[in-house]
């Protein structure tokens, strides 16, 4: 139930959005194409069982696992006008 100005199913609807965007986000990041043998960053050998796993890795797990860290320092927030983003 949705309270207020807003329709009744606006929760639901933004928190869908939010999944959405989300997955959008992870699909657009995963790899494509012929793997790398050797780490586009630091010039380290890919192991070819990564590269059998993972078609299309460009990183070793060393600069893999650092970029990750990276990206998850990044905050993401919902911009779709829910109060909860304006107040960030």
């Amino acid at each position: 139930m949705a309270g207020g100005w807003s329709k009744d199913g606006a929760v639901q609807e933004q928190i869908d959005s939010t999944v959405e965007d989300a997955l959008e986000r992870a699909r657009a990041s995963l790899p494509r194409g012929e793997s790398l043998t050797h780490c586009e960053e630091c010039g380290a050998a890919i192991p070819k069982a990564r590269r059998e796993a993972l078609p299309g890795v460009r990183l070793c797990v060393t600069c893999q696992s650092e970029r990750d860290r990276e990206q998850a320092d990044f905050s993401l927030y919902n911009r779709r006008g829910s109060k909860d983003s304006q107040l960030r």
